[in-house]
């Protein structure tokens, strides 16, 4: 597959200069010594016309990098953040501008670039010479959409790079190279050497891309985070037989992510993977559903069932409309998407501060049931307005707790 993107060296360079001013972060060029380059995905993605609201500039200096970074950050009233002090790695934040500013790591420009995990991030653009430098054929790759390394040993330097390969996928629609394939499935154990927050990171980006998809079969297809039986649980469905257009694109935005993850990772991978407590408490709540719902056929649910069910997936419904029968699925989203359906949202039909107003009871179990009670009322439409579900309250609590006041 051929990208449609200019690789002719004068257009990009053109192009690069025309960005760096839009960007306004040409301030710092004057501070940069003979043998500076920028390299990485700021150049990929202006040649692959890919937009990002944040810009991240990365900066290889012959030497001195620290002292460069405090020299341009005195300059541009910019914030200065020390990476790594050993390495001499820093980055300015200058409004929406992250830059990021290290030493050249090797004798030559070359050696650095094929230091680099993808050919594609290997592509200079020499600040004093204004020429592009791509030892790796990286604009070819990029016109073809095409994933390789120069040297599986700069994967292994940084394992979390194995994960990236599907951020490609899910971002960028890359294909990946067979050979890099192969290196994949043998070590991709090696992710977990690697810090939980940065693999955490990793997912959240590729569940949100445009071809996540692809990206998300890919990982299960090569176990990527479990052991070989890992995705024999009923509860993973098969990613390719999916209709995915039964949500908008807005639910498909918003809901989708949730459902990919809990695609990949069981609940407790989450744990360890440092999800946060509501991803994993919604990934909880899909499950126990799921599972209810293979014991129990879904049009023989009782009234409270089918409440409680609304109550705890409302906010995030579809994304388990999935796990429905297929006949069911466009009802059930067509009355999720319309607010005044009180069965499908529950959640906001009663005020428990003006019920405990109205009826002089306070906080505890009994305020926690009546309100339950109420809601499932109203969800069923049997009781129509406040007043109504006063006088049901007080009748309720007379019969439920004759002690209260």
């Amino acid at each position: 597959m051929k990208n449609n993107i200019q690789t002719d060296h004068t257009t990009i360079i053109n192009k690069l200069e025309k960005s760096i001013k839009f960007h306004n972060w040409n301030c710092i060029l004057p501070f940069l010594p003979e043998g500076s380059y920028l390299v990485g995905g700021y150049i990929r993605d202006l040649i692959l016309g890919r937009i990002s609201k944040e810009v991240d500039v990365d900066i290889v200096v012959p030497l001195n990098a620290i002292e460069i970074g405090k020299e341009i950050s005195d300059n541009i009233e910019s914030k200065l953040i020390i990476l790594d002090k050993k390495r001499e790695v820093v980055r300015i934040i200058f409004k929406n501008i992250y830059i990021d500013i290290a030493n050249q790591v090797s004798s030559t420009i070359e050696g650095d670039l094929r230091s680099r995990d993808f050919s594609v991030n290997s592509i200079a653009f020499l600040f004093d010479k204004k020429c592009l430098y791509d030892p790796l054929n990286g604009l070819k790759d990029l016109e073809f959409s095409f994933l390789r390394t120069h040297s599986e040993i700069n994967l292994l330097n940084d394992p979390l790079r194995i994960l990236r390969c599907f951020r490609f996928v899910s971002e960028l629609n890359f294909r990946i190279d067979f050979n890099l394939i192969t290196f994949i499935k043998k070590n991709k154990e090696k992710l977990r050497l690697v810090a939980k927050e940065r693999v955490n990171y990793e997912i959240q980006k590729i569940v949100n891309g445009k071809n996540a998809i692809d990206a998300l079969i890919l990982i299960k297809k090569f176990n990527i985070f479990g052991s070989d039986t890992l995705y024999e649980d009923s509860f993973f469905l098969d990613l390719k037989k999916i209709n995915y257009s039964e949500l908008n694109h807005e639910e498909q935005e918003q809901f989708l992510p949730l459902f990919f993850i809990a695609q990949i990772l069981d609940v407790l991978s989450l744990e360890k993977l440092k999800f946060s407590k509501a991803q994993i408490a919604k990934t909880k709540l899909l499950r126990k559903w799921h599972f209810f719902l293979k014991n129990k056929n879904i049009n023989q649910l009782n009234e409270l069932e089918r409440f409680k069910l609304h109550q705890e997936l409302e906010k995030f419904l579809p994304s388990f409309i999935f796990y429905l029968p297929q006949n069911l699925r466009f009802d059930w989203l067509n009355r999720w998407r319309d607010k005044e359906d009180k069965l499908f949202h529950p959640s906001n039909l009663l005020n428990g501060d003006v019920i405990k107003k109205n009826l002089k009871i306070s906080d505890g179990p009994v305020l926690g049931e009546l309100l339950q009670y109420l809601s499932k009322e109203l969800a069923y439409k049997r009781l129509n307005n406040f007043d109504e579900a006063i006088y049901e309250a007080k009748r309720w609590i007379k019969q439920n707790a004759p002690k209260c006041d």
